[in-house]
């Protein structure tokens, strides 16, 4: 762990570096969504039904067979076009900026490892989907609304005891002195101390990170070991007390709930387009496996159309936590010191453009979580 002595660092401007960083990312997402959602809008308005008629020669009526045949060619062709951009965003563009720790290998091991988990993951919701979509005809959308809430609540459960284990080594924090620091932040929270866990982010980054994940007896915060090594006691105590907002807030239930809002209005959007236009595209109704990529692609459009209400919410959320933290230590110089080192080590852009800000980024920027302490030790100093 950092030294408590250690002169905290200034925010400078942003350099030629970070700049470049940010928008190799930003273009990255841009490209991999844009080609994503017209692969979708071509196979679900153009090759759908002509895919339709070879899986009929190939499975019969088989529509268990047919669906499944439809999803693994979806998931293979969008891998193909994906896989590509996501190699030189997550390992060339790190490696560049000397922010990555990972081996080819371990990046590789990583990718098969969640086409595991997202295959089967994938599958099953996939089946799950058209199984109430057969079973419950019209109604399916409420159906697939409700589904949709259990599965989201099981997998926030399982989230950090299952899921994130797999990916990244998950171990209880044991350093008694600064569990001691913490136990205080959660007093009056319900959140216990027994909840606070390190995540071992430094065998694949240098990147510093923490988080607030899982639901009822799973819930637990999660400090990335690059961030104990490097944060003093004062400014881990900061990044603790951001995740412990999230809990006295309760934002993931409400996020759960936001999101059972937009799963439903999306749902009955895809219920209404293809009612109206899937027999005139050549499928065999709105059941029809077939038209699995152009039910993704209603589902992909609509949500990219609200993402930016979505983030503008996430990022009242962080202002939030931002706010509870410097409640709740008192100490603005280890606030504004945490967040500047923040945005060293991940090379976070302090002053992005408004419109990256708005489409992309779903914490404010860093210039303007700094301005929160500003105020606050204003205050503090009485000016």
């Amino acid at each position: 762990m950092a030294s408590d002595a250690e002169s905290p660092p200034q925010l400078e401007a942003t350099s030629p570096e970070v700049k470049e960083y940010q928008r190799q990312k930003v273009t990255v997402v841009l490209v991999n969504t844009l080609l994503s959602l017209a692969w979708l809008g071509l196979l679900g308005f153009a090759f759908g039904p002509e895919l339709g008629r070879h899986y009929t020669a190939w499975f019969g009526r088989e529509e268990w067979l047919r669906l499944l045949a439809s999803a693994v060619f979806l998931a293979i062709t969008l891998e193909c076009l994906t896989a590509p951009l996501d190699f030189y965003s997550g390992f060339i563009v790190e490696h560049r900026h000397q922010l990555s720790n990972q081996t080819l290998a371990g990046w590789w091991w990583k990718r098969v490892k969640s086409y595991g988990v997202g295959g089967l993951l994938g599958l099953g919701f996939v089946a799950g989907l058209y199984y109430l979509l057969w079973l419950t005809g019209a109604w399916w959308w409420l159906a697939a609304t409700a589904g949709w809430l259990l599965v989201t609540l099981g997998l926030r459960q399982l989230l950090p005891v299952v899921i994130l284990p797999i990916f990244y080594k998950v171990t209880r924090l044991e350093d008694a002195g600064l569990l001691d620091r913490l136990k205080k932040l959660t007093e009056g929270t319900s959140l216990t101390i027994e909840g606070v866990y390190q995540l071992h982010l430094s065998d694949e980054t240098k990147k510093a990170n923490a988080a607030l994940a899982g639901l009822g007896n799973t819930r637990r915060v999660l400090l990335g070991d690059t961030l104990l090594a490097q944060f003093t006691p004062e400014e881990i105590e900061v990044v603790f007390a951001h995740e412990v907002g999230h809990h006295v807030y309760r934002h993931l239930p409400k996020m759960i709930a936001i999101n059972v809002i937009v799963s439903l209005v999306g749902f009955w959007l895809v219920d209404q387009v293809l009612t109206y236009c899937a027999a005139s595209l050549g499928y065999h109704g709105i059941t029809d496996p077939a038209a699995l990529p152009l039910f993704l692609f209603i589902v992909t459009a609509f949500g990219l159309t609200l993402s930016p209400l979505l983030n503008a919410l996430s990022r009242f959320h962080e202002r939030q936590c931002d706010q509870y933290a410097l409640d709740q230590t008192h100490n603005p110089a280890a606030y504004r010191s945490a967040f500047i080192k923040l945005a060293k080590i991940n090379k976070s852009d302090p002053d992005p453009h408004p419109l990256v800000a708005l489409l992309f980024y779903d914490h404010p920027p860093i210039r303007e979580r700094l301005a929160l302490a500003d105020a606050a030790q204003n205050l503090v100093s009485g000016e």
